[in-house]
């Protein structure tokens, strides 16, 4: 059962492991270093998809080439991350070969492209699936090329960097990813700007702001219910239609983008859902990286995120490993982690054993249990 709904798309690499609820590759191989890479799923239907593709990042022989790292945190269900973990790097092989390069622009047009695409899916599927506009995907990339890193952020998933510190044994943590959740001041500031006659486009239910009284994102890929008022109605289910129509998206596939030069101290890069940083600090993520072994690193993040969620409950961690999927969302969330080690001297032009390398994580059906 296990092997037909895990299927990775693999070259030169052994693909990963499923243990219960937990599927990982403990360490592999990217174009400039190691990587290690881990899921655990909590919802009834793993929502989150993963992926990391070394070389070509072009359609074409003449194009660039580097490592592409993508996290897509699903919510309503599974659809959407699916469908950008199936189409957003193709998107983004096809602009980097109109180009003949990797840009910032090259990113949006891949993000805007994606959202298109699957919104023309939701619209085929309209009166067949309805449930389809009320789905969507927070959407975090990165690429290693030429010795820049982008990273394009929808959502609120994150990407933090581990720096060597100056004077100091102790690496330091850098978020590189903007993140859109109305939880954070400026984005409701921003959605205010947007929406000035809207005096209900943030509203704060049982503690939390939410767009709209709906959703904390502010931006992501589907959700078309929030994007096109053509779904603002039946057979959409009534929880998710809004009372007044509206003119224009409440929702935006913007992504944030931010081009780095990478550093000879830039040690590391952590990449993960919010299912990770709901527990665990950037600071406190970057010292387990650094302190730990590579192998099993993006599991051993995992581990730590789930002894602070049973800690949280006043729970044994042991007993928070027994909760099977479904019920364990009450717990915590889909989880997933991609620790990226950076060697200066691949970064810089230094020889290195090139492989080509796809590699998707999150397709597995699982009972429970955590390693």
């Amino acid at each position: 059962m296990v092997k037909s709904c895990w299927n990775p798309s693999a070259e030169g690499d052994s693909g990963g492991r499923v243990d219960g609820l937990l599927w990982c590759k403990d360490l592999g191989q990217h174009m400039y270093g190691e990587f290690s890479m881990a899921v655990i799923q909590a919802n009834s239907m793993l929502e989150d998809q993963s992926q990391i593709e070394s070389g070509p990042l072009s359609s074409t022989t003449s194009g660039p080439y580097g490592t592409f790292f993508g996290v897509y945190d699903g919510h309503g269900g599974t659809e959407a991350s699916r469908y950008v973990n199936d189409n957003l790097f193709s998107n983004l092989k096809s602009f980097a070969s109109e180009h003949q390069e990797i840009s910032a622009d090259v990113l949006r047009k891949a993000f805007s492209t994606t959202e298109e695409n699957f919104l023309s899916l939701v619209r085929k599927q309209w009166h067949v699936k309805p449930h389809m506009a009320s789905v969507g995907s927070c959407c975090l990339i990165g690429i290693i090329c030429n010795g820049l890193l982008y990273i394009a952020n929808a959502g609120d998933s994150r990407v933090v960097l581990g720096r060597s510190g100056r004077g100091t044994k102790q690496a330091k943590a850098m978020q590189l990813s903007v993140e859109h959740n109305a939880s954070i001041d400026t984005v409701r500031e921003e959605l205010r700007s947007l929406h000035p006659n809207d005096p209900h486009i943030v509203v704060k239910k049982h503690r939390v702001w939410r767009v709209k009284g709906l959703i904390q994102i502010s931006r992501s890929i589907g959700d078309a219910y929030l994007k096109k008022a053509e779904f603002n109605k039946e057979p959409l289910l009534p929880k998710f239609r809004l009372p007044e129509p509206f003119q224009k998206p409440i929702l935006s596939a913007e992504p944030s983008v931010l081009v780095h030069k990478l550093h000879p101290d830039d040690q590391f890069l952590i990449f993960a859902s919010d299912g990770l940083w709901e527990h665990i600090s950037n600071q406190e993520a970057v010292k387990i990286v650094q302190t730990s072994p590579r192998n099993g690193i993006a599991r051993r993040l995992i581990k730590a995120a789930l002894k602070e969620a049973a800690k949280k409950r006043e729970m044994r961690y042991s007993d928070l490993r027994k909760i099977d999927r479904g019920v364990r969302r009450h717990f915590h969330d889909d989880i997933t982690v991609v620790v990226v080690f950076i060697d200066p001297n691949l970064i810089n032009g230094g020889s290195f054993s090139y492989f080509p390398l796809s590699i998707k994580g999150g397709r597995f059906a699982a009972g429970a249990g955590l390693p």
